[in-house]
């Protein structure tokens, strides 16, 4: 079922998607050259305890998940595309890092992620960076009344082609309100002018997920979480949380 959120709840996501926000930039602050991925999950779990809000990634247990989820944060170093789990790796200079957080406020969610670069950056991963971005500010623009899923998808999946990167075709965003994974799902390949409806009120996690090597295959680690390009290629993750309004898409996950 598909929940159509009032003003008010949209008001209490942004909230909660705020949170998200300072999380993630407590994360990308703590991640220097020397740094642990258990250090920038600290970060983002001061920023979570500090503002009276609950991880709803900590516990969390999908059904292709071996165990819960360890940490309050997804941290994804080079070939990881996304869930990676925290651990003592520490960071080295040119590491491509793709963090995702989320945070319950209040009984209402927020989801976002980022990719950055620690220390210096290639010119390759710069480019990949900026491709995610773009797909994803283009899923943003398409996420108006009147449109559909399918749109969304379009788009995003329009911008991942024309950068050659591959995409993960069986993860991709998803409605999040009460609960971090709601309906629709919303896929980050689509044909415009199908799936759900676009209409104000609807809330969705637009998370394109761009694999430098063109593939779209990818392996699982032995900890049953962290997913990797099967070939080895580097890989970028951003999202953010989006309300459809009638005046236009409304990023709820900005700081």
């Amino acid at each position: 079922m598909v929940e159509i959120k009032t003003d008010t709840a949209l008001d209490a996501m942004r909230e909660a998607g705020r949170v998200v926000a300072h999380a993630l930039a407590a994360a990308k602050e703590a991640a220097k050259v020397g740094a642990s991925l258990l250090d920038l999950d600290e970060a983002a779990r001061a920023v979570l305890a500090k503002a009276g809000a609950r991880s709803p990634f900590l516990g969390y247990r999908p059904s292709f998940a071996p165990t819960p989820f360890p940490a309050v944060i997804c941290t994804s170093v080079n070939d990881a595309l996304v869930h990676g789990v925290p651990t003592g790796y520490r960071l080295r200079d040119g590491d491509l890092v793709s963090v995702d957080c989320g945070a319950e406020l209040d009984g209402w969610t927020g989801d976002a992620a980022v990719s950055f670069t620690v220390g210096t950056a290639r010119p390759a991963d710069t480019a990949l960076i900026e491709a995610t971005r773009q797909a994803l500010d283009a899923g943003i623009a398409a996420a108006v009344p009147g449109n559909r899923v399918g749109d969304i998808s379009h788009a995003v999946g329009a911008i991942a082609r024309s950068a050659r990167c591959g995409m993960p075709t069986d993860f991709g965003g998803h409605g999040i309100g009460r609960r971090m994974h709601e309906e629709p799902p919303v896929p980050n390949r689509g044909r415009p002018g199908r799936g759900f409806p676009l209409r104000h009120g609807l809330v969705l996690a637009i998370e394109p997920m761009l694999m430098a090597g063109g593939r779209d295959a990818y392996r699982t680690d032995p900890d049953g979480w962290t997913l990797r390009t099967a070939d080895g290629s580097r890989a970028a993750h951003i999202e953010h949380t989006v309300a459809v309004t009638d005046s236009g898409p409304r990023i709820l996950t900005l700081p």
